[in-house]
């Protein structure tokens, strides 16, 4: 009997291309062994049947971002919670899920502190540069649950005039969405700034949930789900 080896290896010597070559197709998701697509190079075969999809082609792995909702107070470093089991069911944006999507991920734009909501990660440089080294420039909106009474002159104050940590803010979009909630979009937010200004004007916070940055949207995805950003959307 022969000894198991490597899929990659096998691979290359039915299609006869190169160990490398081998290794793209099945990262793509183009291989698959007794009817099961296999994403592992390295996995380990033997007289199972070995199928190349008709379509398949070699091309670099595209670098993705994939957008996250965060539990509330759920503080995050890495990204232990994307997987295949908890992607958006109906996710359309035409990428095609990949072992390797979820590797070399870093994470943006942290979220207030004990907030919740749009988390973004990312592979790709160029977003990295766009959320964080041009952070001052891009805007964040938060929905923000409420408790207390706003003074006469509060809402004014919460669009500009307050400071933090001893800096006078830059102007910000605040309009009430319902008797108890807040509607704040900001630029450069810094962590506790929505907390301290409320707090400034006789509010305490009681939730707060991120629903955008920049021009993404969190819209309709469930909590501690997450979908890809689609080809082409920009932050």
């Amino acid at each position: 009997m022969s000894e198991p080896v490597r899929l990659a290896k096998r691979l290359a010597e039915m299609v006869s291309c190169s160990r490398r070559e081998a290794e793209l197709y099945i990262e793509s998701g183009w291989v698959s062994v007794d009817g099961k697509v296999v994403l592992e190079p390295q996995f380990r075969v033997d007289q199972q049947e070995i199928k190349l999809h008709a379509d398949a082609k070699i091309a670099p792995i595209e670098l993705v971002t994939i957008l996250y909702h965060q539990a509330a107070g759920n503080v995050v470093e890495a990204n232990p919670q994307i997987n295949f089991e908890n992607r958006l069911a109906d996710e359309s944006s035409g990428i095609r899920p990949l072992k390797r999507h979820f590797s070399n991920l870093k994470t943006t734009s942290p979220l207030q502190p004990g907030a919740g909501g749009l988390q973004v990660y990312t592979q790709d440089w160029r977003v990295l540069r766009k959320l964080v080294d041009d952070a001052a420039t891009v805007e964040q909106e938060y929905v923000v649950e409420v408790d207390g009474k706003l003074g006469a002159h509060g809402l004014k104050q919460l669009n500009h005039g307050l400071s933090f940590n001893a800096r006078l803010l830059p102007p910000a979009k605040v309009s009430w969405q319902s008797e108890t909630r807040l509607r704040f979009a900001l630029k450069g937010a810094q962590p506790g700034q929505i907390a301290h200004v409320c707090q400034s004007v006789g509010l305490s916070v009681r939730s707060m949930k991120r629903i955008r940055i920049g021009k993404v949207a969190m819209a309709k995805l469930p909590e501690e789900q997450w979908r890809y950003l689609p080809p082409g959307d920009r932050f």
